[in-house]
């Protein structure tokens, strides 16, 4: 299986569609179609199922996908490794959502205009789910908080170093009394992304009192910090998040706050990981540290 059948594959993959996905390869449908019929004779097994609407993977596409991503992904590492001319390629970056919204806009937004050769492919996601992906080399880097005794990492290891110093605040419904332990909330029910979300498991910890509380609280996912505010403003939850993030938002309604802990976020990759991109995106992310000297040591 050569690079370039698998670059049509993924292509095929993402854009659910031979039609988007020539066009974005800049080949006929018919060259893409029979790629895709060489690939699936040659496993023995159908990547795809064809539907009137499009093309979606099966579960051997899946997995076959997953591979293809880690193999495309560290053929271009090893590229950019080998030579270093200057910084090019694809540089993929992952990152909470509180990061991107409040952190990376002007930081990247620099990066780019000194290094146009570069091409940022940034997602999203919990902690936990962009440290799957960055030993899965679905992603180069991630902008993670990594929770007290890293136990998180399990038996894997990450270079990272501290960027971003966040203060997390307890958000309550405007009027709410003070708050001086977990048991003065008075709505039951905590507004937080899904499980793998670091602010989400270190929100619990607090409110349990390592156990003293257990149970008292129930937790109402929802899939950004936008809802997570309205749902407090509006009285039916409390939510924690970074004062940063926080502070975007506070002229769409008003809120009570109470400051509960210091949470540091990392920049981090694979042991050794350093491509001319992301050496330079660390040196870029240096200028707006908040925690000096952290990236350049």
């Amino acid at each position: 299986m050569d690079f370039a059948a698998l670059a049509v594959f993924r292509t095929v993959a993402k854009e659910q569609s031979i039609t988007r996905a020539a066009e974005r390869l800049g080949r006929v449908p018919s060259n893409v179609t029979t790629r895709i019929q060489q690939i699936e004779e040659e496993l023995g097994v159908p990547l795809f199922l064809r539907e009137r609407k499009g093309m979606t993977l099966t579960d051997a596409g899946r997995t076959y996908l997953d591979y293809a991503d880690r193999i495309l992904n560290l053929a271009d590492e090893a590229v950019q490794v080998v030579n270093p001319a200057g910084p090019a390629g694809v540089l993929r970056i992952g990152s909470m959502e509180c990061t991107v919204a409040s952190r990376l806009p002007v930081a990247l937004a620099n990066f780019n205009k000194q290094w146009p050769d570069v091409t940022i492919d940034l997602s999203t996601g919990p902690t936990r789910h962009l440290i799957d992906a960055l030993f899965a080399h679905r992603i180069d880097c991630a902008l993670i908080a990594v929770p007290s005794g890293e136990w998180w990492l399990g038996p894997h290891e990450l270079d990272k170093v501290p960027v971003f110093r966040e203060d997390l605040v307890l958000v309550l419904p405007p009027g709410h009394r003070e708050v001086r332990h977990a048991e003065d909330i008075q709505p039951k029910s905590l507004a937080a992304f899904g499980p793998g979300c670091t602010y989400r498991m270190l929100a619990e910890e607090w409110l349990t009192g390592f156990g003293t509380t257990k149970g008292r609280f129930a937790v109402q996912e929802v899939r950004s910090y936008h809802a997570m505010f309205a749902c407090t403003a509006a009285g039916s939850c409390f939510s924690i998040m970074p004062r940063t993030v926080l502070d975007l938002m506070r002229h769409t309604g008003e809120v009570e706050e109470k400051a509960l802990m210091r949470v540091d976020t990392y920049l981090a990759c694979r042991p050794g990981f350093s491509t001319p991109a992301f050496v330079e995106l660390r040196k870029t992310l240096a200028g707006y540290s908040d925690i000096k000297d952290s990236l350049d040591a």
